[in-house]
């Protein structure tokens, strides 16, 4: 049997280009970067709900929110990542983007509305070791996407963005 590409060949004509893998982002700004999340790993973006504080909790954890009934962390990347000083308050208003992962669900702080954003699979390039952590065992950085207009978006794995220590501290203080 005639492979495809050799029928395209003798009849003259180009065999069809591959479909290009393409990956959605909800894309924000933390500290006047631009960051991405995987629009699959989104469940919704709202405006921040009213955060109750938890004890025991690390300072960049805002404390937990009612997000339709569901019961959710608010953590504010700004200060998780040190873009921002810890312990800040809250903006009087700010958009919550609210994200699936493993077994949870957090709540993400922006100031600014998300937009979405699609791109070929292939702009993401896989994060450079020196720019992660290195005092963590799992890295959360995805990659790191390149525009044609020359922007850099960071791209997070939400999976990895909590340490196994932060989640239990967290679950622990929800039974509190």
């Amino acid at each position: 049997m005639a492979d495809t590409n050799d029928l395209f060949a003798k009849s003259g004509r180009a065999a069809p280009a591959a479909p290009v893998a393409m990956v959605q982002l909800i894309v924000f700004k933390l500290g006047g970067e631009e960051y991405g999340i995987r629009i699959e790993q989104v469940k919704e973006v709202t405006v921040t709900p009213e955060v109750a504080r938890m004890p025991k909790t690390p300072p960049f954890i805002k404390g937990i929110a009612n997000l339709r009934g569901d019961i959710i962390a608010i953590v504010d990347l700004e200060e998780r990542f040190m873009l921002a000083p810890a312990g800040r308050p809250l903006p009087e208003k700010s958009f919550t983007v609210a994200v699936e992962a493993a077994d949870f669900v957090l709540g993400l702080v922006v100031r600014e509305v998300p937009r979405p954003l699609t791109l070929p699979l292939a702009q993401i390039e896989p994060a450079p070791e020196f720019v992660q952590d290195g005092s963590q065992r799992d890295k959360y950085l995805e990659g790191i996407a390149k525009l044609p207009d020359g922007t850099i978006i960071i791209v997070l794995d939400m999976n990895k963005l909590l340490l196994p220590a932060e989640l239990l501290k967290l679950s622990q203080a929800k039974v509190a």
